[in-house]
């Protein structure tokens, strides 16, 4: 058997359609596209989910609701209660929980809850503490600092 003696099993190779070539070919005028209209046009789509006929669509109907923001402030979420491992009087800082594996990176803001109880006295320096860590951090001993994050206009300001 060569190669020039290979031929396609019957029905795989299907000869595809010509339409629009004269009453003649069987396939003229309209192009087997049914009568007028928009969807016998090249461009004949219709958007069933926004088209309801002369009605107000569904969606222009319903009242706009809230704000997503393209970019929201996710915060790493650090239990109180995993601050135990630490001896009495450490600093926690950013650097500290991301050394220890508590957090995963320093360019999120971190944010300590209040689960669980903490048995130490803890410096704490922290852009936000829950309201309930806070109060079990303060009975413990232990004290909190917040950290002020400088933005490029303070900076600039500053070099004014």
């Amino acid at each position: 058997m060569q190669l020039h003696d290979l031929k396609s099993p019957e029905g795989s190779r299907k000869r595809r359609k010509i339409v629009g070539r004269g009453k003649g070919s069987g396939h003229g005028k309209t192009s087997c596209r049914g009568m007028n209209g928009q969807k016998s046009h090249s461009i004949g789509r219709v958007t069933v989910a926004a088209s309801q006929g002369g009605q107000t669509p569904l969606i222009r109907r319903l009242p706009k609701v809230g704000f997503r923001s393209k970019r929201p402030i996710v915060n790493q979420v650090v239990p109180l209660e995993s601050l135990n491992r630490y001896q009495d009087g450490t600093v926690i800082t950013a650097e500290l929980l991301k050394a220890q594996g508590l957090i995963k990176t320093l360019n999120k803001p971190f944010k300590i809850l209040g689960d669980g109880e903490i048995k130490k006295t803890l410096v704490i320096r922290a852009k936000s503490v829950s309201h309930i860590a806070r109060e079990k951090i303060l009975k413990a001993g232990g004290k909190i600092e917040p950290v002020v994050v400088k933005s490029s206009k303070d900076e600039n300001s500053a070099k004014e």
